[in-house]
Formats: C-alpha cells, sequence, structure tokens
C-alpha cells in the first residue's frame, strides 16, 4: 500500500455496481479507512452528472444513459479506455478538491509525456488535451471531505460513441486517444504506470 493507497485492478466491470460500490465505500469509511485507487475499465455507456443537460446527448443509440452524481456534463466510456476512481480521504490529506483535480491532471500529463506525448491543460475546461482534442476527462464527487469517481483516459478504443455526445457538454470538441500517437504498449502496463504517477501526486506535501 504505497503512500497509505490500495491499488485494486477490477478488470472490466459494469458501470452501475462499481458506482454504488463507490458510494458504499466512502459512506462506510471512517478516519483510519485507506484510500483507495480502482482501476478499471467499463462496457459501452454514457453518463451525465448532477447538473448535466441531456440535451448534450445528440443522437440514441443503444448505448446505456447513467445519470450520476458526479461533477461535469456527459462522457462516454468504453473499452480500451482506463478508468481510475480515487477513494482519497482530503481532510486527511489536507488539500482541497481543486488541488486533486491539478493533480490528477499533471498525473495524465506526465504519463503521456513518457509517451512523447505534449499534452496539456485548458482554462475552464477540466481534463486534459492534445493539440486541443480531449484525451482524458475527468469528474468528482466529494462528500464528507471524501472524494470518488475520478478519471477517464483514453488509450485504444473505438471513438465513434463520442460523436454521439457534446463531450463534457462542449459542442464540437475532439477527442483522441493514445494509439493515435502511435502508443502500442499494453493496458496493463499503462495502467500501472498511470497509478504509479497518481501516487505520486496524491501523496506530495502541500510544500512539496
Amino acid at each position: 500500500m504505497p503512500g497509505n493507497i490500495l491499488l485494486r485492478h477490477l478488470g472490466q466491470v459494469e458501470y452501475l455496481p462499481t458506482w454504488l460500490a463507490m458510494q458504499e465505500f466512502t459512506a462506510r469509511r471512517g478516519p483510519d479507512t485507506a484510500d483507495e485507487i480502482w482501476l478499471l475499465e467499463h462496457p459501452p455507456v454514457y453518463t451525465l452528472g448532477q447538473a448535466g443537460k441531456p440535451e448534450h446527448l445528440l443522437q440514441i443509440t443503444d448505448i446505456p444513459l447513467v445519470n450520476i452524481d458526479r461533477g461535469g456534463q456527459i462522457t462516454y466510456h468504453g473499452p480500451g479506455q482506463i478508468v481510475a476512481y480515487l477513494l482519497i480521504d482530503l481532510k486527511r490529506r489536507g488539500y482541497g478538491v481543486r488541488d486533486l483535480v491539478t493533480r490528477i491532471e499533471q498525473t495524465i500529463i506526465n504519463l503521456l509525456a513518457e509517451h512523447h506525448i505534449q499534452a496539456q491543460r485548458l482554462t475552464n475546461a477540466p481534463g486534459v488535451y492534445v493539440d486541443n482534442a480531449k484525451i482524458a476527462a475527468l469528474g468528482l464527487r466529494i462528500k464528507h471531505g471524501c472524494s470518488y469517481h475520478g478519471l477517464a483516459l483514453n488509450v485504444d478504443m473505438d471513438l465513434s460513441p463520442f460523436s454521439y455526445i457534446n463531450p463534457c457538454g462542449y459542442q464540437g470538441m475532439a477527442v483522441t486517444q493514445m494509439r493515435d500517437f502511435g502508443v502500442t504498449t499494453p493496458m496493463a502496463q499503462l495502467a500501472e504506470s498511470l497509478s504509479t504517477h497518481l501516487i505520486q501526486q496524491i501523496t506530495l506535501t502541500q510544500n512539496s
């Protein structure tokens, strides 16, 4: 448990029971409960944040839509995308949600740099971008000072379902993935590297 963070590799799991498990974990955790990172993939699913606007789903398909309790608008999850859920006690870590978002974004930027992909943040548009195309989305819920939900990094997937939505509520936003930049590293290896970078960022002290 590096940094007192337990890693769980869940494989490909359905969205709804995973979301309910995050809620239950957060509701039942105590002051001494170890933080956890869940690494996984989902079958095809759209998720719409708690303040999300249904009109950002542009076309009805056979992909299910789940209304959930994270921030943000609509996004897509599917095979070939690494999802990391962050069950972090922010009060114990000593920083807030804005800092956690920055740490998540920096994690992805650092991982992509290892594969010679120059990524950046965009003002007022959470996530990570390459040449203004979104390569990673993030959304969080904070309850009693603890986070759940997390990030989704596009690696090697069918991107066409993004064309049926305004990704994260932005009309015409381009979406990309690591494969488009020649990355052929296996998903499992990328997930391990992502978790290493996440732990480094989450456990950084405010003065580091």
